[in-house]
């Protein structure tokens, strides 16, 4: 394979992944619904490993996928699971001056980002990922010298911030009770004493012709149980009406097949 293809193939999955992850991002900003984002952000995350994989760097593209598109997107969708995808935030702050930090640290952050990509495309002695993968003897081992030498400070707090990040979410779910949880006995009081059937009602069909989930169940004096039908059954005014007279034919059968 020449230069020019293997050229020409960079080219084609950078514009490729690299319009696709600006897309998913777009698409998880301006979003209406927290499935909708958590789903785009997976897109996002999926080009950038792609890219990572595609630059020499095949360990950081494993680890994109692993942990961040696995781990942290499968935690996104079960806190999503667990407040609900319908639940609104609160407009009010309750801590005063919280979007003006959130302003000044999101200006601050694209500052950086512009300075750090301006600086490697103004930089001149750039040796690439294969000189510097071959000077540790792997991407592993590079990352590995990277983080534990020149970066360590910086890769412990953010540890120490992620374990800060949990431990606060932690906090935030957290509902105090206000009032015991009602005991066996307190329950089954409430139902003995309650307006509603105290015991386990029949299911719909017992004792009847039939036994379709829109026939009542009959109690023994042929009365038929209207609350053994489902509710949306009664809702739509489906539940069927027992023939008595079928009833007693059934009956009287019955009873001269046990004589």
């Amino acid at each position: 394979m020449t230069d020019t293809a293997v050229n020409t193939g960079e080219v084609a999955v950078f514009w490729i992944c690299s319009i696709l992850a600006v897309a998913g991002a777009l698409g998880m900003v301006l979003s209406r619904k927290a499935v909708h984002s958590a789903l785009w952000i997976a897109l996002t995350m999926i080009n950038l490993a792609i890219l990572y994989v595609a630059n020499s760097a095949p360990f950081l593209g494993m680890v994109q996928v692993i942990v961040y598109t696995g781990a942290v997107m499968m935690l996104f969708l079960f806190v999503l699971m667990v407040v609900g995808v319908d639940s609104s935030d609160s407009l009010i702050e309750t801590i005063k001056g919280q979007r003006l930090a959130a302003l000044v640290f999101g200006l601050g952050l694209a500052g950086l980002l512009i300075w750090g990509i301006a600086n490697g495309l103004a930089e001149t002695n750039s040796v690439g990922l294969d000189a510097a993968n071959a000077a540790d003897g792997g991407n592993v081992q590079g990352i590995a010298h990277l983080i534990f030498t020149k970066y360590l400070l910086a890769f412990e707090l953010t540890s120490a911030l992620l374990i800060t990040a949990a431990m606060g979410a932690m906090v935030l779910a957290h509902r105090e009770r206000w009032t015991n949880p009602p005991k066996q006995k307190d329950l089954s009081i409430d139902r003995f004493l309650g307006d509603g059937h105290p015991g386990n009602l029949p299911n719909p069909g017992v004792y009847a012709r039939h036994n379709a989930v829109s026939t009542p169940a009959l109690l023994p004096d042929g009365t038929p149980l209207e609350e053994s039908i489902p509710a949306p059954v009664r809702a739509r005014m489906d539940a069927q009406p027992v023939d008595h007279a079928d009833v007693r034919d059934v009956h009287e059968i019955a009873e001269g097949a046990g004589e």
